[in-house]
């Protein structure tokens, strides 16, 4: 029998435990209200809108813009909402620039749960830094998303980058 080959990566454990912390309800909704911006990966706030790291990210630099009140569509969102949500995503995109040099950006929302949402009822925004080469054969054939930074560390990093809103 061939032996299968080993990814060790022990210091994800913490973030795979992650659900179980967050509990029943809307993250989203726990970030805007939390004073811990850290904890809850709370970048930004605005009036309407708050910028948190992605717990479950697609790709390295993988952000949510939300508002910060609990709507599922855009129809539900008054235009003060949606400006001061272009604005933070805005902020966000410099920022990921600055720090990161992505070389390109995958920016959008999915709305309901037919179109990929996982939260369908809390609706948010998705900004992903893209490089050439990062994907690699790891979902292919192994179903892994290799992520080579921790979440507290974009954070960090992210806190740091001086953008404008």
């Amino acid at each position: 029998m061939e032996e299968m080959d080993r990814l060790w990566a022990p210091w994800r454990m913490e973030y795979v435990q992650v659900p179980d912390k967050q509990g029943d309800g809307c993250f989203l909704c726990r970030a805007a209200e939390a004073e811990d911006e850290r904890d809850n990966l709370v970048l930004w706030r605005t009036e309407h809108s708050l910028a948190v790291v992605n717990f479950f990210p697609y790709n390295n630099g993988h952000l949510l813009i939300a508002p910060r009140a609990h709507k599922a569509d855009l129809e539900d969102l008054t235009a003060d909402e949606l400006d001061d949500q272009m604005a933070l995503l805005g902020r966000c995109h410099r920022a990921l620039a600055a720090a990161m040099q992505p070389h390109g950006f995958n920016i959008g929302m999915n709305l309901g749960q037919a179109a990929g949402a996982g939260l369908p009822g809390h609706a948010h925004w998705h900004i992903v830094p893209r490089w050439h080469g990062d994907a690699n054969f790891m979902p292919t054939v192994a179903d892994t998303k290799v992520i080579p930074q921790s979440l507290e560390a974009l954070w960090k990093l992210l806190r740091r980058t001086d953008v404008a809103l």
